[in-house]
Order: structure tokens, then sequence, then C-alpha cells
């Protein structure tokens, strides 16, 4: 969706990426205030679990991607002391927009 003023177009994604994104955020805000000090860092678990890298590519053809943000989030929460549910939220929802990156990969 596009508005237009005059000289300037605003694009808008598609109504059902907005609604996503605004219910993304609003978790993210809602988990960081359950965290006492640093409340930022649920975003950062957000945004390094959401990347994703390819491992695999055969001559341009086939290219096997993985979550490896999330796989190195995982292993760090679970390794460390410094385990906190809202850390894990974010970094599972990160994950489920991984995955979707995944499917726009292999799909598109």
């Amino acid at each position: 969706m596009d508005l237009t003023f005059g000289n300037v177009t605003i694009l808008i994604p598609p109504f059902h990426i907005t609604i996503i994104v605004i219910i993304i955020i609003f978790l993210l805000v809602r988990w960081s205030k359950e965290l006492e000090t640093r409340r930022f860092t649920v975003f950062f678990y957000f945004l390094f679990s959401t990347s994703i890298i390819p491992i695999y590519t055969s001559k341009g053809f086939f290219q096997l991607w993985i979550p490896i943000g999330f796989i190195m989030m995982f292993l760090y929460l679970f390794g460390s002391k410094r385990n906190h549910p809202a850390k894990v939220k974010a970094s599972i929802l990160g994950f489920s927009i991984a995955i979707y990156q995944l499917i726009l990969k292999y799909v598109g």
C-alpha cells in the first residue's frame, strides 16, 4: 500500500506484516519490563536470533540456509548462568522470524 502526498510517496508494507511487527514490538517491550536491569538486551537477543546464513552452495543452484543466530543464542543462554525467561522468549520469537526468512528463501 502506498500513500501519496503531492510529490512524496510513503510505501507501507502489507497489512498482515504491519500487524505482525506491531505484535512483535508489543511482546518485546512487555518482556523487557520483566528484567530488572539492562532491559534493552531483550531486543538484541531477538535481533541476533533472526540471523540466517548459507552453509552449503551447489554451484549457485542450491543453498542450504541455517538459523545460526538462534543456534548461537541457544548455546549461550543454556551454557551460562544469566538465563532469564524473557531472554529465552525473545530468542524463540527471533527463531520464528528466522524460520519465516528461510521459508521466503526456499519458496520465493
